[in-house]
């Protein structure tokens, strides 16, 4: 017995533990350009889960509504929230900490946790709605695809393929194969993202063209009587949220960002391979930043030219037959079935992110509440792997409960947004608590963070008196 017990051990070393800092594991970050390019990757599979939800169904409906006056807001909700995500992944490679752990020592404490983390478990609630509505959409686009039971979208037809859409998506992140998984959803993303791009860009040679006034009217920093609600839940949800903010630092630990910089040793040496590791994260989140921008304008511009001249606004379980209208009004009926496909890829690459990334972060949250041992890799795959069964379909049931995709999106959003702000009370915090001056002396990176901080600030202030019922105004 002692034998087989040993030898379980001695290949639990086999197991790769990214969260680990191991002097032996250090490596020089690459100079050249391709050395870069190949080190690339959390934020462009970020964006791949986050191209969908938010862009696909709440800027799309934004547009529909309040057409081109939130141009502006669609600019700034992508531009702003990415010097935060780079502060916080940049404190992640420095302490090899994640960041629901920097968030418990950002006071105050309540319990073994800081506010923070409790604030977090209860947006995460919420975000359930969102979850539920990102594999609502889901199963209403297989649904009209490949109807069961009688109508498209008639309950049978939407139950059965709710849970086709969560089994298949527990199966693919339990079985381990979420790398495989998500580099075949970014490609997916990508290819569907170059073709709404290109189908914006075609527009004004078509029955719905828009012109340069059109756009220079958006960049009035205006928010239309009616639009609140959207413009909010698409701040929160649009480009990086705060919920991604934090599973970055996550991926960015998987990579191997902090590992390869090693444990803190108080040497020039290791503060120079830090450098040369965040440089190397910067330069990856601003590469995911330009394509959620670009993908986000291209919903937006769509929506505000096609849908909001017809006055169709993607509502309930029709969400999806709505948008479909992107396509066959411009390219003809066969690009009806032809969306569908994009919406799935795009909205199934979403699922298996979150299904990939939340049971991550429940897991941290319960080895910080001292539930678990994080710190042991047994016990944090077995725990992973539970969380990975029993949280989708939990939101799957959320969804066949409320059977409203963009209102579920919408409640996710809002939630995101008032999170934003604990987040930046959260970066700055562990900035001047962890972050050397060296790694934070740049005026140019200070001056982004604070721009960012006070535009999520004012917003996320903006959105929790509205919640309240108190307003400054519509």
């Amino acid at each position: 017995m002692k034998t087989v017990e040993t030898a379980q051990r001695a290949r639990e070393p086999e197991v790769d533990d990214p969260y680990r800092l191991d002097p032996a594991d250090v490596q020089e970050a690459p100079t050249s350009l391709r050395g870069t390019l190949r080190r690339l990757g959390p934020g462009m599979i970020l964006s791949a889960a986050v191209v969908g939800s938010g862009e696909l169904i709440t800027t799309t409906a934004l547009g529909a509504q309040a057409g081109f006056a939130l141009l502006w807001l669609v600019i700034i909700s992508a531009l702003v929230k990415v010097w935060v995500q780079i502060e916080l992944a940049r404190w992640t490679i420095l302490t090899g900490r994640t960041a629901l752990a920097g968030y418990a020592q950002v006071g105050p404490r309540i319990g073994r946790v800081g506010a923070i983390n409790w604030l977090w478990i209860l947006m995460d609630f919420a975000k359930m709605l969102q979850r539920g509505g990102i594999i609502g959409g889901t199963a209403a686009a297989f649904s009209i695809l490949f109807p069961i039971g009688g109508e498209a979208l008639g309950t049978t037809s939407l139950t059965v393929w709710t849970v086709i859409v969560v089994v298949s998506a527990v199966a693919l992140m339990y079985s381990g194969r979420y790398g495989l998984v998500e580099r075949a959803a970014f490609i997916a993303v990508v290819l569907f993202t170059l073709i709404t791009v290109g189908l914006a860009l075609s527009l004004p040679g078509s029955g719905f063209s828009y012109s340069g006034s059109d756009l220079l009217g958006g960049l009035s920093f205006a928010i239309p009587a009616g639009s609140l609600g959207f413009a909010v839940a698409m701040f929160g949800i649009t480009g990086v949220g705060a919920d991604e903010m934090t599973t970055y630092t996550y991926w960015c630990l998987e990579k191997g960002y902090a590992r390869w910089t090693g444990p803190d040793d108080g040497t020039e040496e290791r503060a120079r391979r830090a450098e040369g590791w965040i440089r190397v994260m910067r330069i990856d989140a601003l590469i995911a930043w330009g394509v959620c921008t670009v993908c986000t304008l291209s919903f937006y511009i769509i929506g505000a030219a096609i849908l909001h001249p017809q006055d169709l606004v993607p509502k309930g379980n029709e969400m999806i037959t709505t948008l479909s209208r992107l396509y066959t009004d411009t390219l003809g009926e066969w690009s009806h079935y032809f969306f569908l496909v994009g919406a799935i890829a795009v909205l199934y690459s979403t699922l298996i992110g979150s299904t990939a990334s939340v049971p991550r972060l429940w897991t941290n949250t319960l080895g910080l509440l001292g539930v678990i041992d994080w710190n042991d890799p047994r016990v944090r795959r077995r725990t992973v792997r539970a969380l990975t069964v029993a949280l989708p379909p939990l939101w799957g049931a959320s969804y066949l409960w409320i059977q409203s995709p963009v209102l579920m999106v919408q409640i996710g959003g809002i939630a995101g947004g008032i999170f934003l702000v604990a987040v930046v009370i959260a970066a700055w915090t562990l900035r001047y608590q962890d972050v050397p001056h060296r790694f934070r002396r740049s005026r140019k990176l200070t001056t982004a963070l604070v721009l960012s901080s006070v535009a999520i600030g004012a917003l996320g202030v903006y959105s929790i008196l509205e919640v309240l019922g108190l307003g400054i105004g519509g």
